[in-house]
């Protein structure tokens, strides 16, 4: 079984194979981070309900929602690479998901 570096891709040599830093170096997550986009957006569900859409969390997606649904005081879930919130908070998203590390640039409200 092959070593695997801090980022979970196997090492080539001593050197991670996919940003080819020594392990302790890697910043294959930082990298990876800095290339998602996120999109959020509101969509009406039954009943003229409207939920709040958040796609592009790709890491820890299961525990930004926990964050979000507690902070936000609603329902939610974290299905198929996206997270769903009850009700509209399309206006306050954008300042907490700065807060939880994401940059201003990464998120795009529609």
């Amino acid at each position: 079984m092959p070593e695997l570096c801090k980022c979970g891709n196997p090492l080539s040599g001593n050197n991670c194979s996919i940003c080819g830093l020594p392990p302790d170096l890697c910043v294959c997550i930082a990298i990876e981070r800095a290339e998602q986009k996120i999109k959020v957006y509101v969509e009406k569900r039954k009943f003229n309900k409207p939920t709040t859409i958040i796609e592009g969390i790709t890491e820890n997606g299961k525990e930004i929602s926990k964050q979000l649904k507690s902070k936000f005081a609603c329902g939610g879930t974290f299905k198929q690479n996206r997270i769903e919130l009850q009700g509209d908070h399309k206006s306050k998203i954008k300042d907490l998901l700065i807060k939880l590390g994401f940059s201003d640039s990464q998120i795009e409200v529609v």
